[in-house]
């Protein structure tokens, strides 16, 4: 074996593991730059009757009110989470949601179920997602069906 094998062999971990840390640094770099995703229904949504999940790609939204207090849990760990009712107006009432037990579940006390609470009673809602860089933003509206 001659020397330049020698020195090969000897040098390509070294080289090996500094592609690895410099990629782990980039994909993470990127991860963090901002993004906005827009979310969509699956089907009908209706929060207090607990029929309402949200979608983009892979990630899912569940939303729905129990006694007051509005609820949503993710596919994935949220870094944070906002609630809003839109008026007539079209103007919005922030509740930002507080995390439960895991970053998997988010919960806020909102008017929404007496806003909403007979049959065919509909309301304009927004949701703000946040995962590291990525926005994660839906309107839409929920409609009392039961």
């Amino acid at each position: 074996m001659n020397r330049h094998t020698k020195v090969a062999l000897m040098v390509a971990p070294f080289l090996i593991l500094g592609g690895y840390i410099a990629s782990d640094f980039y994909l993470e770099n990127k991860a963090d730059q901002e993004r906005v995703f827009n979310m969509v229904p699956f089907g009908h949504c209706d929060v207090i009757n607990q029929k309402c999940i949200l979608k983009s790609g892979k990630f899912e939204v569940n939303i729905y009110d129990e006694a007051g207090t509005t609820t949503l849990n993710s596919t994935f760990p949220l870094d944070s989470a906002t609630f809003f009712l839109v008026d007539s107006n079209n103007q919005a009432s922030a509740y930002p949601m507080g995390m439960i037990d895991s970053p998997y579940y988010w919960k806020s006390p909102t008017p929404l179920r007496n806003n909403i609470s007979n049959k065919g009673d509909k309301q304009k809602l927004r949701v703000i997602a946040h995962i590291k860089g990525g926005q994660y933003i839906a309107e839409f509206h929920s409609q009392t069906v039961k």
